[in-house]
């Protein structure tokens, strides 16, 4: 799919809201029975806006992981509080580095298994597969198997996988890691296009600086652990964006350089 067409698509509506997230204070502290504490996040505290993505950014073992399964609910917080603005049930679609799809199920079945496991298929399941296949340029492949596909198209799969549930938060947790590099960037401008169109609001776990540049609207620096926040960078730059783009905008170019500093000064 080439990137410059890609932005030039329709938005697909999802009924659900996004949300706005408020981390105030946040820490966590693992124990276990004849270890000492391990503290992975010391004093945790952003808000993320409503249709915003922001990045955190952050050397490995800093936290960001541990900090992604609080917000998609899947762990708790030993201090401090998550406050959900979201009428209703709050939902969050996550993203893994590994597609994590089903090999015996076509596309659509990986998508269609997003019900699965909760009060059932709405009404309107079909509509919604259909409606994300579109988005994530996948239509002609909805009967494919995973063997069938690219890397970068399971990864896509499971994009679509996070969207039918129509989150109001969409957490992607380092989902182009396990990609070969030239793959890789193909995919980030490609998921730049898709998140845009969704207009979801995202939190992306990265260690990838140009990742984070491309893709968000503002980068949170993460400390090593225990993880605290370092820095704030507003991107102005309007999105979906190119790599070119970035290469071009002196001052996003700037902010690169400030970051690396930071987490050299700090490795």
């Amino acid at each position: 799919m080439n990137p410059t067409s890609s932005s030039e698509k329709r938005e697909i509506e999802l009924s659900a809201q996004p949300a706005s997230i408020e981390i105030h204070k946040v820490d966590k502290i693992f124990t276990r029975a004849g270890h000492p504490p391990v503290q992975a996040l010391d004093g945790v505290s952003f808000t993320i806006r409503e249709g915003e993505t922001v990045a955190v950014l952050g050397p490995s073992g800093c936290g960001k992981s541990t900090l992604l399964r609080i917000l998609a609910q899947l762990d708790t917080p030993s201090r401090g509080e998550v406050f959900r603005n979201v009428p209703g049930l709050f939902r969050a679609g996550v993203v893994f580095q590994d597609s994590r799809l089903l090999p015996w199920r076509s596309v659509a079945g990986n998508i269609r298994f997003a019900f699965e496991g909760r009060d059932g298929a709405p009404e309107n399941a079909e509509s919604r597969i259909a409606k994300v296949l579109e988005l994530v340029d996948l239509t002609a492949f909805a009967e494919r198997h995973p063997h069938e596909l690219s890397g970068g198209m399971q990864q896509r799969v499971a994009l679509a996988r996070a969207l039918v549930i129509e989150p109001q938060l969409l957490l992607m947790d380092e989902p182009f890691a396990a990609l070969d590099a030239l793959t890789r960037a193909h995919l980030q401008e490609e998921v730049a296009s898709i998140v845009s169109r969704a207009r979801r609001t995202v939190l992306l776990i990265t260690h990838d600086i140009d990742e984070s540049l491309l893709l968000a609207d503002r980068v949170l620096v993460m400390s090593p652990r225990p993880g605290r926040i370092l820095a704030e960078h507003a991107i102005d730059l309007a999105r979906p964006r190119s790599v070119g783009q970035l290469l071009d905008a002196e001052p996003i170019q700037r902010i690169k350089r400030r970051i690396l500093e930071l987490l050299r000064s700090r490795g």
